[in-house]
């Protein structure tokens, strides 16, 4: 009687939701017309391929198909874990992802701040433009602009170098230099792309809260500490955790085009050995694997560290 009763009970009960939903598509259906598209995008292109990671659970043959080959269980992921090559990666990658962290996450903000303060319209906007270019250049031009700039036997830094009575250095086939080299590149190419959240964010504090603190004598440094940076911190913090997310994505066109005989021992990372083992040997089960570590491990960075910002009193990305 009662399941019956429960059952009778739904019945209406879901009928009054759908009539209210109902309306509610009816009323918004602009609205969700714009979001199909992007809607359809991933589904296409993120979601449906999804089932592809099947793959590192069989010992895949293109000339079976994924339905076709054989299970194999953890395999591939017990010889990737034991692999020798592992933790040279996991080296490399970390590495290169904690110097990103440290020196090139703050150059957005830090230069996003220094724009603001550039009373001249005009010459902040020529400011923004200079800088944003590097970032429309494709990573074959920076790998060419590099060689140009560095190489040992016809880059102008070594030209110069030597011309004032000094040793030519071998900025790329030195494995001291190749991370630092890389930290460079990428600064160069993404810190002016990187300011447009941060001047965007900047533009949304509320004036008056610089013309009280000017009424109240406050300095431009004053302003900039206690009104410009508190205000972008939540921007700060999102970006931060989002960026924790992809520490095992380094680069994988920046690394492959600058990695060398001579620097490869500290050149070799996830993104690289993934390309090798699934495009150059045919490894594909072993290049899928490759790409669920790295996304698990983006996962665990990014739910630690939201949980992490809450506890400190902060509001984290959910």
């Amino acid at each position: 009687m009662s399941q019956t009763g429960s059952v009778n009970g739904a019945k209406p009960g879901f009928k009054r939701q759908w009539e209210k939903r109902k309306g509610m598509y009816v009323k918004y259906r602009y609205v969700y017309l714009l979001v199909m598209p992007g809607l359809l995008y991933f589904l296409l292109f993120k979601i449906a391929p999804m089932w592809g990671l099947l793959i590192a659970f069989k010992d895949f043959s293109p000339f079976r198909g994924i339905w076709g080959s054989p299970w194999v269980g953890f395999h591939y992921f017990e010889q990737f874990f034991t692999s020798a090559y592992f933790y040279i990666m996991l080296r490399n990658t970390l590495v290169i992802s904690l110097m990103n962290l440290v020196f090139y996450f703050p150059a957005p903000i830090l230069l996003a701040l220094l724009i603001n303060e550039i009373r001249s319209n005009t010459f902040k906007r020529l400011n923004q433009t200079i800088i944003y270019m590097p970032h429309f250049l494709s990573w074959v031009v920076i790998t060419g602009i590099t060689f140009f700039m560095l190489s040992s036997d016809v880059g102008l830094v070594n030209k110069f170098i030597v011309h004032a009575g000094g040793e030519p250095a071998a900025f790329l086939s030195n494995p001291k230099l190749f991370w630092w080299v890389l930290l460079a590149q990428n600064t160069w190419k993404e810190v002016g792309w990187g300011t447009i959240l941060f001047l965007a964010a900047i533009t949304q504090i509320d004036p008056s809260q610089y013309e009280a603190a000017t009424m109240d004598g406050a300095t431009r440094m004053q302003k900039l500490l206690y009104i410009t940076i508190p205000s972008i911190l939540p921007t700060i913090i999102v970006l931060f955790i989002l960026r924790l997310g992809q520490v095992m994505d380094v680069g994988f066109e920046q690394v492959l085009l600058m990695s060398n005989p001579f620097v490869r021992d500290v050149a070799e990372v996830f993104d690289t050995y993934s390309y090798n083992q699934g495009i150059n040997q045919g490894n594909f089960s072993v290049a899928v694997t490759v790409g669920i570590f790295k996304s698990f491990a983006g996962l665990v960075m990014v739910v630690l560290s939201n949980r992490f910002v809450k506890k400190m009193g902060h509001t984290g990305i959910y």
